[in-house]
């Protein structure tokens, strides 16, 4: 049996998060300028496993100055999201095929 504090679970993260942050700052500077506004007044929403780290939210927040809040159901909301685009493959065939 051994005993894990939140510190070395936040510390076993780090790298990880670093390249989740990396990912974001990425995706964010090439948004377009319109999109960018929508951010800006609306926030980004979290889905997926990720969501669920305690606070990832805040720290998205503080990295990225943007306001941030997590799906009400970010496990399902991913999936229902994929089959959305599915549905819609016309509107979302560029997303969906690989470049």
């Amino acid at each position: 049996e051994i005993s894990l504090k939140e510190e070395d679970t936040a510390e076993a993260l780090k790298p990880i998060l670093t390249q989740i942050m990396t990912g974001i700052k990425d995706a964010l500077e090439k948004t377009p300028p319109e999109l960018s506004a929508d951010l800006v007044d609306m926030g980004l929403v979290l889905t997926g496993g990720g969501a669920l780290l305690k606070n990832i939210d805040k720290l998205i927040s503080k990295e990225t100055g943007l306001p941030v809040q997590i799906a009400e159901d970010p496990l399902s909301c991913v999936a229902f999201g994929c089959g959305k685009a599915l549905d819609e493959e016309q509107t979302f065939s560029t997303l969906l095929i690989g470049q």
